[in-house]
């Protein structure tokens, strides 16, 4: 039994070593050097979502802000995204979904990491609210993604 697991963990390596990184839409080196001054903004709360590691490099993921798409974070990249103040829901689209619930303060920075896991037939990953020395350290060796839209406005209720 022993065997058959390292003969699939081996066949998962060479496969993603020859399929190489996943290809994500990265904005351009200024923009990721002014987002990685981390200002704060007055009327929206700053939410960096990051994924610092290169294991599970082949795999795009998705990453959703309540029901909005905002981005595919691929090995070392990160989204900076301006969210209202409020209740919102991170979601990250793998074989297992994972969401972090998070209530945001306008003027405050956020850092959300993306950890890559081992799925069954594909990764999987779970969403972590880290502090921010942890999560600037993390961005810092990341680039900035680009996104459809950076700040992301939500519907207001009626």
């Amino acid at each position: 039994m022993k065997w058959n697991h390292l003969a699939a963990l081996a066949a998962i390596i060479v496969v993603s070593t020859l399929s190489g990184c996943a290809s994500v839409q990265k904005a351009d080196p200024g923009a990721s050097d002014r987002a990685k001054v981390f200002a704060p903004l007055t009327d929206k709360a700053v939410v960096y979502v990051y994924r610092d590691e290169v294991f599970g490099a082949a795999i795009k993921m998705p990453v959703k802000v309540d029901d909005y798409v905002a981005g595919q974070t691929g090995p070392k990249s990160f989204l900076q995204l301006a969210l209202s103040p409020g209740h919102h829901t991170i979601a990250s689209l793998t074989e297992k979904d994972d969401t972090l619930p998070l209530d945001v303060e306008a003027g405050k920075t956020y850092y959300v990491w993306q950890e890559v896991k081992m799925g069954l037939m594909a990764a999987r990953s779970k969403l972590h609210l880290v502090s921010a020395d942890v999560g600037k350290a993390g961005v810092r060796k990341c680039d900035l993604l680009q996104t459809e839209a950076v700040t992301l406005r939500m519907p207001t209720a009626p």
